[in-house]
């Protein structure tokens, strides 16, 4: 795999594109799709995309507010899509990608449900969500199952995500396979 994106607008640009990818297959959700299963075993279509926005609702109090996860609480539980679920994670995602694009934003600590980290680890992390649950939700509603390259080759922070217990177990794959197919079964995915 890659290395680790070498610089601050590196790691900016692949946050852009990995959600511009899951904004993607968000756009290509059919109305009735939403309950369509995904490969996240107990999670609809209409969850994934739930969790993923949820996830982005919680990077400006965390980053640019400097507020705790105590302190936003349970604000972002629950079903946050309402009545237009494209409109609202659309919003989520720009104010996300805004907020992690701030002047020193990277540079900065942001208090998570595990501690404190520093702001560009928790972008990578955000990175490798989107580019997993892109492919998980590519793969519920039919959609083309390739990652961009540079995605899929995030380095060596997906490697600590398979150890927080947020992913599958990772699954084995055959010697020689493509880094699509591993980075996917290092977070539990059967391709």
């Amino acid at each position: 795999m890659a290395s680790h994106p070498s610089s601050a607008r590196d790691l900016l640009d692949r946050h852009a594109e990995a959600l511009q990818l899951f904004t993607d297959r968000v756009n290509a959700v059919r109305d009735d799709q939403w309950s369509a299963s995904t490969p996240c075993t107990e999670w609809s279509v209409r969850d994934l995309v739930t969790h993923l926005t949820s996830e982005q609702l919680w990077v400006p109090p965390l980053l640019t507010e400097g507020r705790t996860v105590a302190e936003v609480g349970d604000a972002f539980d629950g079903d946050v899509l309402g009545d237009d679920p494209v409109t609202v994670w659309d919003r989520a995602a720009a104010e996300a990608r805004k907020a992690f694009a701030a002047p020193g934003a990277l540079k900065r600590t942001v208090n998570l449900s595990y501690g404190d980290s520093a702001a560009d680890a928790y972008c990578a992390q955000m990175v490798s969500d989107a580019v997993v649950h892109s492919w998980d939700l590519s793969r519920a509603i039919g959609a083309d199952e390739r990652l961009p390259e540079d995605l899929v080759e995030v380095g060596p922070y997906v490697k600590g995500l398979s150890q927080t217990g947020l992913f599958a177990r990772p699954v084995k794959t055959e010697k020689g396979a493509d880094p699509q197919t591993e980075l996917l079964a290092l977070l539990g995915r059967q391709v």
